[in-house]
C-alpha cells in the first residue's frame, strides 16, 4: 500500500489533464495523483464501488480538484453527493474550472467546496493548496 496521500482529479478535457500534470509537476508534490474523466467514475472511486473497491489500490483522497462541467454526473452534482455522505462529506473540495459565473461560484460555495479556481491553473496558484498535503514527487495515474 501506498503511504502518499492521494489526490483525486475529475477532467473530462484532455488539455486541461495535460496542464493539471505539468501544474502538479512543477509543484513538486508529494503525492499520488489520480486522474478521472468524468463525475460517475468519480462516484464510483469515492464509493468503493466496482474496480474501484479495493481501497489498498483504490484510497479516498485527501483532496479532490474537479471540473464542474462533465458528462453523466457534473461537479455539483458530485459535490452534493460527497456532502451527503457521511463518510465522504468532510473531504475537500476545489473546483477548476472554466466557468467564471457568479451562480456556478454561490453554488459551489453553498455545497462547502474549499476553493474555486478558474482554469488554466497555474502552479502559482495551486502551489499553497497542494502544501498543505505535502511536498516531494508526484505520481500520476489516469483512468
Amino acid at each position: 500500500m501506498n503511504s502518499l496521500p492521494t489526490i483525486l482529479v475529475v477532467e473530462d478535457n484532455d488539455d486541461d489533464v495535460f496542464f493539471m500534470k505539468r501544474a502538479l509537476k512543477s509543484t513538486a508534490t508529494r503525492a499520488e495523483v489520480r486522474f478521472l474523466c468524468d463525475g460517475k467514475f468519480a462516484l464510483q472511486y469515492l464509493r468503493g464501488e466496482g474496480e474501484f473497491a479495493d481501497r489498498a489500490k483504490h484510497p479516498l483522497p485527501a483532496l479532490m480538484f474537479l471540473d464542474l462541467k462533465m458528462p453523466f454526473v457534473s461537479g455539483l452534482e458530485l459535490v452534493a453527493a460527497i456532502r451527503g455522505d457521511p463518510v465522504l462529506k468532510k473531504m475537500r473540495v476545489i473546483v477548476l474550472t472554466s466557468s467564471n459565473e457568479q451562480r456556478d461560484r454561490d453554488n459551489a460555495a453553498a455545497l462547502g467546496v474549499e476553493g474555486y479556481l478558474v482554469k488554466p491553473a497555474r502552479p502559482g496558484t495551486l502551489a499553497p493548496i497542494l502544501a498543505s498535503i505535502s511536498m516531494g514527487t508526484a505520481v500520476v495515474t489516469s483512468h
